[in-house]
């Protein structure tokens, strides 16, 4: 007896084969599902991420295994620069280089940059000339300080309050005069002058604006014993840095130098002088003149000063007056 033909009719077909249809059909149902929704996705992921990027938007936290920390927090860290324990980091724009990356993100997270901004001072300088004068006790009231180098005005703030200079016209009070080759914008009690120090004729200059004077007069006056002469001379003074340890350390050492020339030229007996200058090995001429002319010189470095920088500041108090070096014949 013949086998009859298997039947067509899907009534026929065995359970696995009606299985690999449904399963066929279902792909193909939510495959025109998903991309219905996909638009409407692709929007809400977009909105996601501009709200992520708002300036107050906190940002969404991983999942947290109980008992664990949240990636990238240590317990007990330090408190940066916000006072919150967070560090800035800053991303390396088209136009900015590497180095002015790292400088902006060193000042971005520098404590006393920050406290600086939130006491009105015009720098993180200010603390090196506060925390030195609380040590020494260098300004006093009524006293005339020149700071070479003025710009921005951090050390002629701190001067011009401890001098009182502040306090113009009353009983007292001292005098602040700021030397730049830029334009300052004005502190109260400190003049400013856009002057090169360097010039043969800057210390004559200078002399007659602590005696508020012209040149003439105060030539006159000092032919007659009268004193125009400065009490302090200070100078944060920086050469422009070439990336080159040895020839930044002979440009700021021979900047400090002309300071001193400067100084031993303006500054009245019993005077001192401050200067920053960079740890290093040639300075001996540098600590031959002050020692030759001041009674104490002494090396600082104060606590504000960076701890990876190589800035000293060598104080030399007690000016005898300037001497004229000893031949050695």
């Amino acid at each position: 007896m013949s086998k009859k033909p298997a039947s067509n009719k899907p009534g026929a077909r065995s359970g696995r084969q009606n299985a690999k249809v449904r399963a066929a059909r279902d792909r193909k149902k939510f495959a025109s599902l998903n991309a219905a929704k996909a638009p409407a996705a692709k929007k809400s992921v977009k909105k996601a991420a501009v709200e992520s990027t708002a300036p107050d938007a906190p940002k969404p936290e991983a999942p947290r295994t109980p008992g664990k920390q949240a990636p990238g927090k240590k317990s007990g860290s330090k408190k940066g620069s916000d006072g919150f324990g967070l560090k800035v980091h800053v991303r390396t724009a088209r136009k900015r280089s590497h180095s002015s990356t790292l400088w902006l993100e060193r000042q971005l997270n520098d404590p006393y940059v920050t406290r600086a901004r939130r006491e009105g001072y015009r720098s993180r300088a200010a603390y090196k000339l506060l925390e030195i004068d609380d040590r020494f006790k260098l300004l006093k009231p009524g006293m005339k300080v020149v700071d070479l180098g003025a710009a921005p005005g951090g050390w002629a703030q701190i001067a011009a309050v401890r001098t009182k200079s502040v306090d113009q016209g009353m009983r007292g009070a001292g005098r602040v005069i700021g030397i730049d080759l830029l334009e300052v914008e004005d502190i109260p009690g400190v003049e400013f002058a856009v002057m090169d120090f360097t010039e043969e004729d800057a210390p004559e200059r200078l002399r007659a604006m602590l005696a508020g004077k012209s040149v003439e007069e105060t030539l006159a006056d000092e032919a007659e014993g009268i004193n125009v002469r400065a009490d302090a001379v200070l100078s944060d003074m920086a050469a422009n840095t070439t990336g080159h340890k040895k020839t930044d350390h002979l440009r700021i050492m021979y900047l400090a130098e002309l300071a001193v020339d400067f100084a031993r030229q303006v500054l009245a007996p019993g005077g001192f002088f401050l200067s920053k200058v960079f740890q290093g090995g040639t300075e001996g001429d540098l600590l031959a003149m002050l020692k030759r002319d001041f009674e104490t010189v002494r090396h600082i470095k104060p606590k504000a000063s960076r701890a990876d920088s190589a800035e000293l500041y060598v104080l030399a108090t007690g000016f005898r007056g300037a001497q004229e070096p000893r031949s050695s014949t």
